[in-house]
């Protein structure tokens, strides 16, 4: 940043102003008094600004990728990416968003195409730009434990294994699991059973979720 190459431009400076002063008696020792202070105060700017290069440039725990064959609008992508990173816990709340500039790079994008996609997740209340520092989540969804995660993700590998001996492409098993899906809805709204029953009326009694 230019802000660290402006602090260590100053340490530079001072350093040599410093290592200027000897051999000059009573002006020796001031010189050298003065040169410790500058480089000491040019060490803590230095740091200061190396700790505010780092929160600039500290890498998302999240890529995007797109797909062109989706038929959803590139911005819309990116916010639904970060809503499912969020429900499968990969952010949490003060995770930063990758930057402006890294999205274009990597997916070739207008920067207009990810500002409105950030701005979209700011209406939302998941997210909010931070002066100079780039755009955080703020606010996450309770989320399943990981361990339940992982058993449910091993389950679905398996019947993707199977759906795939079966002879069914990709379309076809997305097919299949969105009717399953749908069903699904469709009977939990039948029975009136809330969210965590496993689509079963439970009178008086819910899975407690996380």
């Amino acid at each position: 940043m230019v802000i660290g190459k402006g602090v260590n431009g100053g340490g530079a400076a001072g350093a040599a102003g410093g290592g200027a002063a000897p051999g000059e008696g009573a002006d020796e020792g001031a010189g050298a008094a003065s040169g410790a202070g500058a480089a000491s105060g040019a060490g803590a700017g230095a740091g200061a600004g190396e700790t505010a290069s780092r929160v600039d440039e500290a890498p998302s725990r999240i890529s995007f990728r797109l797909d062109p064959g989706s038929g959803v609008p590139t911005y819309l992508q990116l916010v639904q990416q970060v809503e499912q990173a969020l429900q499968l816990g990969y952010l949490a709340r003060g995770d930063q968003l990758p930057r402006v500039k890294d999205v274009v790079g990597s997916l070739a994008i207008n920067p207009n195409t990810v500002l409105k996609a950030y701005r979209e997740l700011e209406h939302r209340g998941i997210a909010a730009g931070r002066p100079g520092q780039g755009t955080f989540v703020e606010a996450a969804p309770d989320v399943v434990p990981l361990a339940e995660l992982t058993g449910l993700r091993k389950s679905m590998l398996s019947w993707l294994r199977e759906a795939d001996e079966a002879g069914l492409d990709p379309d076809g098993m997305t097919a299949v699991f969105t009717a399953a899906l749908r069903d699904f809805h469709e009977r939990r709204a039948a029975t009136g059973a809330p969210r965590g029953s496993g689509g079963r009326a439970a009178p008086g009694e819910r899975r407690e979720t996380a």
